[in-house]
């Protein structure tokens, strides 16, 4: 049975995107939230983020600045949170 996981994106952007991509291949359900800051624009984050797009993986941020992510504020993440197997803050 797949287990759902919610990957908390923060300080370590570079690190935490390429884990989210990387436990794709377990088949899980895989959700990203970038947490309280926009995503540096460095090469690796582009790719990790066209990846995940490719994969049909949500993104989610509580940082309006963040392009094609679903916006949500704090409160509803924490709601969601919730409802997860398993939670990797970076």
């Amino acid at each position: 049975m797949a287990k759902k996981i919610a990957v908390l994106v923060r300080d370590r952007q570079e690190e935490a995107m390429r884990m989210a991509v990387g436990i794709t291949l377990m088949d899980d359900v895989i959700d990203v939230y970038v947490l309280d800051r926009k995503v540096e624009g460095t090469e690796q984050n582009m790719l990790n983020l066209e990846t995940m797009k490719d994969l049909d993986m949500n993104l989610y941020t509580n940082y309006k600045g963040n392009e094609d992510m679903t916006y949500l504020s704090t409160e509803e993440i924490a709601k969601r949170l919730l409802e997860y197997d398993t939670i990797l803050p970076y």
